[in-house]
């Protein structure tokens, strides 16, 4: 049995395993369908503390992985997809088939960005197709952006980009926002911000450059298609945290994330961290402090079990 499994491997499952390895937890970390998180999916992360001149996405949780390994975390390849959190010990079961006790678990299985699914945008995902304006936004200075959604989060994403952008166009599938009133005010009244309504993305172009340069336009009420001149595409249509394993047991919102205090969710022994349990932040930054707080919440806990 073990003593402490961490689930996920991104920034909250690294710094987790860092703690928890040097508080001699000997933590065993399932690596998940991504390992490294979102974070592989940035080319460049400017604003993580320690790197001044930035640093890649892939290297940083490579570097993350290392840092945790030096103090003799383990890992194992597969993904969770069922598991027994109010048994004693709590059991998760890998895709292979193998089930895993534990004495203490702490799930940091992210939650995934929401695309448009169509082929060009995937392969530009990191060159120019980003799921986080805050994350990204610096990065298109003085150059022409859109951003996809009609809700709160598109609007704000819209109004943040502003600060960097020379344009913003909002690209809305209806005739009126989803969003609240006031945002909506907002985004209308903004020199810099063009919304094209009743339109949807068709095609991500990149020019054979590797990198966003455009998109095809549909609008949906008479079909007529036309070109966009960007340089990045924010896709801002919603998050879905990964917790699927873990429904019923574990309390959520609406939307599926973890209810958590301090870390703590409502089963003993069993804790959060990450974006897996944070809608609003969701930056790298959050995420390891979060994983920090954990590895210490069930530090805490395994010792009053003793």
């Amino acid at each position: 049995m073990e003593n402490l499994v961490i689930i996920g491997t991104g920034p909250a499952g690294y710094t987790a395993a860092i703690y928890a390895a040097r508080a001699n937890l000997n933590p065993l970390v399932i690596e998940g369908f991504q390992p490294g998180g979102q974070l592989i999916t940035t080319t460049d992360v400017e604003n993580f503390p320690g790197f001044p001149e930035g640093i890649d996405g892939t290297a940083l949780t490579t570097q993350m992985r290392q840092q945790a390994e030096r103090f003799g975390t383990r890992f194992k390849e597969g993904e969770v997809v069922s598991s027994c959190l109010t048994c004693l010990p709590h059991s998760i079961t890998l895709s292979d088939g193998e089930t895993i006790e534990t004495k203490a678990i702490i799930i940091a299985t992210g939650a995934s960005a929401q695309y448009l699914g169509i082929e060009s945008e995937q392969k530009l995902i990191g060159r120019g197709v980003s799921g986080c304006a805050t994350c990204d936004g610096a990065f298109y200075k003085g150059v022409p952006v859109a951003v996809v959604g009609g809700g709160d989060t598109a609007l704000e994403d819209a109004l943040f980009l502003t600060h960097f952008a020379s344009k913003v166009s909002v690209i809305h599938r209806r005739d009126q926002f989803r969003a609240s009133k006031i945002m909506a005010d907002r985004v209308m009244a903004h020199s810099k911000i063009e919304v094209v309504w009743d339109s949807v993305v068709e095609e991500v172009m990149d020019v054979s450059k590797n990198e966003v340069t455009g998109l095809k336009i549909r609008n949906v009420k008479n079909d007529e298609v036309s070109e966009l001149a960007v340089t990045g595409l924010f896709v801002a249509i919603g998050h879905k945290p990964n917790t699927q394993p873990f429904k019923g047991q574990l309390d959520m919102d609406h939307a599926g994330y973890l209810i958590t205090k301090n870390t703590r969710t409502n089963v003993d022994g069993v804790f959060a961290a990450g974006d897996v349990q944070d809608s609003i932040y969701r930056q790298a930054i959050t995420a390891a402090g979060s994983g920090c707080m954990a590895s210490l919440e069930a530090e805490r806990y395994l010792a009053s079990m003793e």
